[in-house]
């Protein structure tokens, strides 16, 4: 063939690889207001970055009428382009391909861009909007998915994957986004679960629909699968495109800087009075992060979930940091079961991406009750601990007010190598609460006194001034410092600056047994 006919060959197979399902199956698409799979990729990264691979690869089953329904890309667009100049791999599935069904040859496609990322160092971002495995190739769309998901566990740690799910993701599919360091959803558009709504009808005798099944919603409040939540595609890819600025492409690289004009001395005498005197008062711990962060800014992950933990990402100077918090203001910021898988997470991606880890610490302790006891409080609120004695990242932690009990350990304290520890004049520092331990210590003394409210309120005074407060932890050298809160912000940036080069390492192992 001469280059004419070269030239035409290989405009015929693209203009049928970006028809995709035909332009039918597209405009229903754009009609139901979600993206394409190609304009999707072209929206989340740079303009004119991306480069495809694979864009003519077609399924190989013949079986079912299969062998006259081939077309180029077979349902996914893989490639790679960069996100504010810097490299990413991604893929997208097509819908309207199939139904964005998974066949032997899409794997294949999948797995080559996964194995480039881990060859380069860099991310791996997956928009996911698929029916599932095409049942017309059988176990080879299996096979396919068992492919992908081993190489999610190989680039864990090494490079960032964040999923994007667009649409469906059903059954075995909704393996691979969860094994991926963070999933962004649409609301009203996009669902995940093992078994729809059908099965668990026919069962269980359940009524649900999709979204009450596995919608955003419903990821966001219930089952924490989703870490952030989108309003439309576009949002979801600019959350995307966001959350991947304060990662570094791989393991062995620091996360990038951002300049900023908000100065790193800058001094908030708000931070002053923002805990309340009174120390059974809640109130909201973002509020301490958004004015220490630079320009105000938090990114909060699973911010309804587990709503007594936050987590997020802020910079401190232009370094990205991540935050972890108890919040006051939801369930008086005890430590329960999701709330430790919540954070235990979080620092470990922490950990493995090179990001220092900013805690902030008012905790009363662990959420009593049986319900607790019976699902695994011990062995769930081990894994926070473990996460936090693992890291080696720079750890940087605030106590704003209480510290109580096993609690004050677990939060990223001065006995699990903690580097640098503050405490505010208002930090409480026990192993409970005044109330708690003089109804223990001195129970036969207020029994026996004349006036037994009068003595006990005597004996709460006197524990409150001498053990809730920060200063015995401070003699001991548990808290480094003391601090004026409106210093937090400068003092904060001047030990980030000292960790700088820090070097820490744990005893050489295949791996630990973190309590799962």
């Amino acid at each position: 063939m001469g280059v004419k006919e070269n030239l035409e060959r290989i405009a015929e197979l693209s203009r049928r690889a970006e028809s995709a399902g035909g332009e039918e199956r597209l405009a229903r698409q754009r009609q139901n207001g979600r993206m394409t799979a190609r304009e999707r990729a072209e929206f989340l990264l740079d303009r004119g970055s991306f480069v495809e691979l694979d864009k003519f690869k077609t399924h190989r089953c013949d079986d079912f009428g299969m062998g006259e329904r081939k077309i180029p890309g077979d349902g996914v667009i893989t490639g790679y382009g960069t996100i504010d100049g810097r490299q990413v791999c991604v893929f997208s599935q097509d819908f309207t391909v199939f139904g964005g069904s998974l066949s032997g040859a899409f794997a294949e496609k999948v797995c080559k861009v996964m194995d480039l990322a881990l060859k380069v160092g860099c991310p791996v971002i997956g928009l996911n909007d698929s029916g599932g495995a095409r049942i017309q190739e059988g176990v080879v769309s299996l096979a396919g998915y068992a492919e992908i998901f081993l190489r999610n566990v190989l680039a864990s740690g090494v490079v960032p994957q964040i999923s994007a799910i667009m649409g469906p993701c059903a059954g075995g599919a909704v393996y691979s986004p969860a094994m991926t360091d963070f999933v962004v959803m649409v609301r009203n558009t996009s669902y995940m679960f093992i078994t729809g709504p059908d099965v668990i009808r026919a069962t269980t005798h359940e009524e649900v629909s999709m979204q009450e099944l596995g919608g955003a919603d419903t990821h966001s409040t219930k089952s924490g699968v989703c870490h952030l939540e989108a309003d439309d595609d576009r949002s979801a890819l600019a959350l995307v495109r966001e959350l991947f600025s304060y990662m570094p492409s791989n393991n062995a690289e620091d996360p990038p800087f951002q300049a900023t004009s908000d100065s790193p001395e800058r001094r908030d005498p708000e931070l002053d009075s923002i805990v309340p005197e009174n120390p059974n008062k809640p109130y909201d711990i973002t509020g301490i992060v958004r004015r220490v962060a630079d320009d105000g800014v938090f990114l909060e992950i699973q911010k309804d979930y587990a709503q007594n933990m936050v987590i997020g990402f802020a910079r401190l100077a232009g370094h990205a940091v991540g935050i972890v918090a108890n919040q006051p203001a939801h369930l008086a910021g005890c430590l329960d079961i999701e709330a430790s898988v919540k954070g235990a997470r979080f620092v470990r991606f922490c950990d493995a991406f090179n990001v220092p880890i900013v805690t902030f610490v008012d905790v009363p302790g662990f959420l009593p009750g049986t319900a607790q006891e019976f699902g695994g409080i011990i062995r769930h609120g081990a894994k926070l601990l473990y996460a936090y004695c693992e890291a080696t990242v720079p750890k940087l932690t605030v106590i704003t007010r209480k510290a109580y009990g096993g609690a004050y350990d677990v939060m990223s304290s001065k006995h699990i190598r903690g580097d640098f520890n503050f405490a505010y004049p208002t930090a409480e520092i026990a192993v409970m609460g005044p109330d708690g331990a003089v109804n223990i210590v001195f129970r036969n003394q207020i029994e026996s006194a004349a006036d037994p409210v009068a003595e006990k309120a005597r004996l709460v005074e006197e524990y409150r001034r001498t053990f809730a407060n920060p200063f015995k932890a401070a003699e001991l050298g548990y808290v480094d410092e003391v601090l004026i809160p409106h210093d937090t912000r400068p003092r904060l940036i001047t030990a980030l600056r000292a960790l700088a080069n820090k070097r820490d390492r744990n005893p050489a192992r295949k791996h630990g047994n973190i309590p799962l």
